[in-house]
Formats: structure tokens, sequence, C-alpha cells
């Protein structure tokens, strides 16, 4: 099964951008939010273009 990159439910602050890099990437969400806040200036754009174009993750019960 492929991976997809989806935004976070679980591990939403915002609106789940770094949750779901971090789950993709099997990161802690702490360490993509470390690195966001790092570069500011260029990673705001970048947060609003990747809230609206990355799908949020579908809810189910059971999440492995």
């Amino acid at each position: 099964m492929k991976k997809k990159l989806t935004r976070s439910l679980l591990n939403k602050s915002i609106a789940g951008v770094c949750g779901g890099i971090a789950e993709y990437c099997n990161l802690s969400p702490l360490y993509v939010r470390l690195l966001f806040l790092l570069f500011i200036p260029c990673n705001l754009i970048v947060y609003i273009i990747l809230a609206n174009v990355i799908p949020a993750s579908s809810p189910t019960l059971y999440r492995r």
C-alpha cells in the first residue's frame, strides 16, 4: 500500500500540515514544527499553500 501525504487529524495545531508531513516521514511532529519555525518568512507562504493543496486524511475509527 502506498503512503499518501495528507493533513493530519490527530496531530493538528493549525491545519494539520506539519502533523501530516511528520506522519508521512515517520518523524515526531515537534521536529517538523521546529523546522517550520526556523524559517518563518518563507514557510508561512508555503504552509498556507500546503494547507490548501494537501487533502485532509479521512476519519477512521482505527488507526495504526
